[in-house]
């Protein structure tokens, strides 16, 4: 099922949001992001985030297109429960190279990488599938590749919509469409 913007809310407005026919435009503000703790000591949580609920056995998928070469520029799907219960998953503008990659926060953050250079200045989609225990996330160009498998608390309740963030500077753009709401992926490969 294809989402509308107007059902989500926003975790921290963006400086600009714009609707552009079926695509959503949004400026992140400078200096946003998600971070708790981990290897740097600081906590964000000035990113933005569209959210909706997400039940168990759905899944949320997004598009963006990835045309940003920030130190840390990033956009894709955050899962959110509260400040210190989230994920988000997508591509990061990091070392000079888009990568994939998720963080997953359970009061400490983590954070994997892998590149994708191959995706710049494409279309990427990003999908979270939940269970009551643990989140599947898979991103692409095209096909859909397993990027993580992550528990997640079940007595929490969890949103989960598109995501932008700009840690390091003002202006970034990011181009989103085809918010969804789906079924589950029934398996890891």
């Amino acid at each position: 099922m294809i989402l509308n913007w107007e059902q989500g809310s926003w975790t921290n407005q963006p400086e600009n949001v714009i609707e552009a026919g079926d695509e959503l435009w949004v400026t992140a503000k400078p200096e946003s992001d998600y971070w708790n703790r981990t290897s740097y000591g600081f906590i964000h949580d000035s990113g933005h985030g569209l959210l909706t609920e997400l039940e168990p056995n759905a899944a949320m998928e997004i598009e963006f297109f990835l045309d940003f070469e920030g130190q840390f520029d990033q956009a894709g799907l955050l899962l959110l429960a509260d400040n210190e219960h989230w994920t988000k998953a997508g591509v990061e503008f990091s070392d000079g190279l888009p990568q994939a990659g998720a963080v997953v926060t359970n009061h400490f953050s983590d954070w994997s990488v892998s590149p994708v250079t191959e995706w710049a200045k494409k279309w990427v989609r990003v999908r979270i599938s939940r269970t009551e225990k643990d989140i599947t996330i898979r991103a692409g160009v095209g096909q859909l590749r397993l990027m993580r498998v992550a528990p997640i608390d079940e007595k929490f309740s969890w949103s989960c919509g598109p995501m932008v963030s700009s840690p390091t500077r003002g202006g970034l753009t990011v181009r989103f469409r085809n918010w969804q709401l789906l079924v589950a992926d029934e398996t890891l490969h």
